[in-house]
């Protein structure tokens, strides 16, 4: 099994910044794609950013040029740099890992899910 944790959620105002990091732990071995998703009150679970294995991203277009994803293999731990927020960033992050490829997997056939945590920006 493999889990996954995220921390490094609050609160900044329009423009600041956030890093969320994710440890997974566990039998990572089976990790071959991370990403970031996040929900916002009442709006259904988005893809923000994935990273595979092989080191290839992928972004929302709503993130591109202001979030970077990272992985750090040797300690396990996903990192998301979120630069020059908005107020519709304002979302539950959740942090996931798949056992197969980031490329053509939907939001919820990700393999193990963290609880999230909280992002708000405000105006």
């Amino acid at each position: 099994q493999v889990q996954v944790a995220e921390s490094g959620g609050g609160s900044v105002q329009t423009g600041g910044s956030l890093r969320l990091s994710c440890a997974a732990s566990g039998d990572t071995k089976r990790i071959n794609c991370m990403g970031w998703f996040r929900e916002a009150p009442g709006k259904g679970r988005r893809r923000v950013a994935t990273i595979g294995n092989d080191g290839n991203t992928d972004y929302a277009d709503f993130v591109k040029g202001r979030f970077t994803i990272s992985l750090d293999n040797a300690k396990s731990t996903l990192v998301l740099q979120m630069n020059s927020l908005k107020p519709e960033d304002t979302a539950m992050y959740y942090c996931a890992a798949l056992g197969g490829r980031c490329v053509g997997t939907g939001v919820y056939n990700y393999n193990y899910w963290g609880q999230g945590t909280q992002v708000t920006v405000s105006s």
